[in-house]
């Protein structure tokens, strides 16, 4: 004699009685595209000074900008002819360390170079 599974509980436990499954059913979901939005960037600045050797600021476009010599060298130029460079332009956080790295080897070298961020 084959034995019928139990039918579940007209009632579940949460107490809200629930229709009869005729097994035809089916969930639909519907998708929620999510907005992103990018964040805001900053660019980074170095201005120029009297003492700072024009060398040191290739190098430093270089190493922390990743910039080849041509394109350091002509951003160091427009440093030195307008007063300030953008070196890039980056979110909040990487701008940020850029800042205090480059502001950290120019101390290091024993040089006034400034570097600052500003939005972009």
């Amino acid at each position: 004699m084959p034995v019928e599974p139990p039918s579940p509980p007209a009632t579940p436990p949460g107490g809200i009685p629930r229709p009869p499954d005729d097994g035809q059913g089916a969930v639909v979901v519907e998708r929620q595209t999510a907005k992103v939005v990018p964040p805001p960037m900053y660019q980074v600045v170095l201005l120029n000074d009297d003492y700072t050797p024009m060398e040191f600021v290739v190098m430093v476009l270089q190493e922390y900008f990743k910039r080849d010599l041509e394109t350091a060298t002509q951003i160091m130029l427009k440093i030195h002819h307008e007063g300030r460079g953008v070196c890039g332009v980056y979110s909040k956080d990487v701008a940020a360390t850029k800042v205090e790295l480059v502001l950290a080897a120019a101390r290091r070298g024993g040089h006034p170079l400034q570097c600052i961020m500003e939005a972009a």
